[in-house]
């Protein structure tokens, strides 16, 4: 499309094949968009377009990600908060015009398979290395591993018998990430392995996780924790750390927690599908095409489309036909 459409904390810049999110670095903009920055969303990746009344005289335009698509996202599990929703470009109510003309340029880009679940990550997860600090030690994240360095002032009895903490992207099944926003934030590394090893001497952690071992292969995992989870909380597994007021803050733990889902799934095997089409290869409906014209048209008689974006994108829709 080769357009920009700038909002409030974002500007979207439209490609053929991709959108690119940049996000404004002021002080009222959310710190997990200023540690963002910016990100490029293939249009293989949305599964729907939407334009709904926003607060004081706004209008919200979010493109809906197709589940699977965006480890961020995942990792999140709806646990962000609207105004950090990435995918949300806020604009005044007096763009709401131009706002629907972008809408429904995007949703002719969707692909056909828009409304299933994407078999792989679409989207770039944040780069390592990373780190955060949280309330009972620190996590770093070099790309290949991930440790735990325990705080003498809140690491629990058991972490420290555990020792210190490295785990190989290789040895994880999953991630699971618990808002630091609610009361037991925290972020746990689910072993493939049924009894995690102690990755300080190699042995056995069984000790720490009952008398039954470390997973409920049952499926009785308490709060969302999918099945085959440490049974202990996350303040006893030598495989979490604990957040906490100022401890693993949003912007800087759901970054980590990303990029790690993103390196595991690399690591697994890669599904047999093939991978969807970037851009819909269908040719457009001429009705279709001259409805959009005729919208263009309005734009620029308002003055919201210049003489050079009208004569460029209406030469653009006629060679569609």
């Amino acid at each position: 499309m080769g357009d920009v459409l700038a909002g409030i904390h974002a500007t979207w810049e439209f490609d053929t094949d991709s959108v690119l999110i940049r996000f404004e670095r002021g002080i009222r903009t959310p710190k997990l968009f200023q540690s963002l920055r910016e990100r490029r969303i293939p249009y293989a990746a949305l599964s729907s377009v939407t334009l709904t009344p926003g607060k004081r005289s706004t209008v919200v335009l979010r493109a809906v990600p197709r589940p699977g698509a965006d480890p961020l996202v995942e990792a999140a599990a709806g646990q962000l908060k609207e105004g950090c929703d990435p995918y949300r470009l806020v604009l005044p109510a007096e763009r709401e015009v131009l706002a629907e003309y972008y809408a429904d340029e995007l949703r002719a880009l969707l692909d056909p398979a828009s409304d299933e679940p994407a078999d792989r990550f679409l989207v770039a997860a944040p780069e390592a290395p990373m780190n955060f600090k949280a309330y009972d030690g620190r996590a770093g994240f070099d790309g290949e591993r991930i440790s735990f360095r325990w705080s003498w002032t809140g690491a629990s009895s058991a972490k420290w018998k555990a020792g210190d903490q490295t785990f190989k992207v290789s040895e994880l099944a999953g991630i699971v990430w618990r808002s630091p926003e609610a009361l037991d934030g925290y972020l746990r590394l689910l072993p493939r392995a049924a009894a995690p090893v102690d990755h300080r001497t190699g042995g056995s952690l069984g000790d720490l996780h009952g008398p039954g071992g470390s997973a409920d292969v049952d499926g009785g995992a308490p709060d969302g924790v999918p099945a085959g989870a440490p049974s202990v909380g996350p303040d006893q597994d030598p495989a979490a750390v604990l957040f906490g007021l100022g401890y693993g803050p949003v912007h800087e733990s759901l970054p980590f927690a990303a990029a790690v889902l993103e390196s595991v799934r690399r690591t697994q095997p890669a599904p047999a599908a093939s991978a969807p089409a970037l851009v819909n290869a269908r040719r457009r409906d001429p009705a279709d095409i001259a409805e959009r014209i005729h919208h263009l048209g309005e734009l620029h008689q308002a003055g919201l489309v210049t003489d050079a974006e009208y004569t460029a994108k209406k030469a653009q829709l006629l060679a569609e036909l």
